[in-house]
């Protein structure tokens, strides 16, 4: 890996993870220069020359438009600059939740995003815990797809917890949750949800037994805390000795962070794939900026990736 053969830079929500990664990769961070008008447009320009360079932009797209928006023209100007290849580093992929049509007249946003990107000019993405693995396949440009679990996993071991339970706040993410307990050798809990509307549990169900056990309630990202919440207290209620939570993003949104202030929770684990700056005595985050960088690494040398994943 040549250091003059690439450049990193970020958008304006992701600086703090760039600044990070660059110091990783022991190189600086590019500069880039966003203009705002006061209608809320905004333009962008590098700062310095980046014709012929492997170019690496940091972005997460949360909040989801404005940086969106910035991530594609970003990718505009890097392409009408004439950088040797464009690679979109999405640590957190927003409108992932838009990945199917599950009912009549309605958007697939995830696919509209990936058509977006194409269209921009990307020539990869390099992304992290997609709400559905589908996702990789909307994109025609490869697609390599992280896992937290490369931090959440030995954070979690260094509790060293007995009688752990893995759980997992609904049906659909059984299949992470029960990937962590293999790993962890430990038994699997599932809750069983209802929903009323979008963000909204009206109830919810424990399969399994948790009473007496330490138990870990594993999910891909927390919005507004009602789902989590409502089943680390309903845990907590059938006997659960403590519970605790892990997430990829840190979305917290709304009165998420009241909710997991007041919640049976001892704590609630995420990686700083989206900034948190509201006080919850109750969150912790875990940085992946290393596993980011050995990533853009293996890319420029064109090694595999796939040994970093612990599961």
């Amino acid at each position: 890996m040549e250091k003059n053969s690439f450049m990193v830079f970020s958008g304006t929500c992701t600086k703090y993870l760039a600044e990070k990664i660059c110091q990783s990769l022991g190189c600086p961070l590019g500069q880039l220069q966003i203009t705002k008008f006061s209608d809320g447009e905004f333009a962008v320009s590098y700062e310095e020359s980046i014709r012929g360079r492997d170019v690496f932009l940091v972005q997460s797209t949360f909040p989801n438009s404005d940086n969106l928006m910035e991530l594609l023209l970003m990718i505009d100007a890097a392409k009408r600059a004439s950088a040797r290849t464009i690679n979109a580093v999405m640590p957190y992929f927003g409108w992932a939740r838009q990945d199917r049509k599950d009912k009549p007249r309605v958007s697939i946003g995830a696919k509209l995003i990936a058509d977006l990107l194409s269209v921009a000019g990307v020539n990869r993405v390099i992304t992290m815990d997609l709400h559905a693995d589908q996702i990789q396949g909307f994109f025609d440009v490869p697609v390599d797809h992280l896992y937290a679990s490369g931090v959440i996993l030995p954070y979690l071991q260094s509790l060293k917890l007995e009688d752990m339970v893995i759980a997992s706040p609904d049906v659909g993410g059984s299949k992470r949750a029960n990937t962590y307990a293999k790993y962890l050798g430990c038994p699997l809990v599932l809750c069983n949800k209802t929903r009323a509307r979008a963000n909204v549990v009206s109830s919810m169900q424990i399969i399994g037994d948790v009473a007496g056990k330490n138990v870990v309630i594993v999910d891909d990202m927390v919005d507004t805390a009602g789902t989590i919440t409502m089943a680390a207290d309903i845990m907590k209620a059938a006997g659960a000795k403590s519970v605790r939570a892990c997430a990829s993003h840190c979305v917290m949104s709304g009165p998420a962070s009241e909710r997991v202030q007041d919640s049976a929770l001892e704590e609630i684990v995420f990686t700083d794939s989206i900034p948190y700056s509201q006080r919850c005595a109750k969150v912790k985050q875990l940085s992946v900026a290393d596993m980011f960088a050995e990533t853009i690494r293996r890319v420029l040398d064109n090694l595999s990736i796939s040994d970093q994943y612990l599961i």
